[in-house]
């Protein structure tokens, strides 16, 4: 994640989390939008990635999920019966 981007938009290197879902991120732990990543505290920055870690699924866990979604839906598509 890159340090001298405001962290609403650092957080957007984060395959997985968007715009909003940045701003919803920051807001829940307290951590202004227009802050850069290198101004955050360890406290803060130990917030962002609790909440990350608990509510969403990224980078690893969410291209696994994905792949998965992909096989099972070719799987459905080439076998008519369940």
């Amino acid at each position: 994640m890159p340090q001298n981007k405001r962290g609403e938009i650092a957080l957007t290197y984060i395959y997985g989390i968007g715009r909003s879902s940045s701003a919803k991120i920051l807001d829940k732990a307290g951590v202004s939008r227009e802050l850069k990543v290198n101004e955050w505290s360890d406290d803060q920055a130990a917030k962002i990635r609790e909440i990350i870690g608990a509510e969403y699924k990224v980078e690893g866990d969410l291209r696994s999920e994905i792949q998965m979604n992909i096989t099972r839906t070719e799987h459905q598509e080439q076998c008519p019966y369940p």
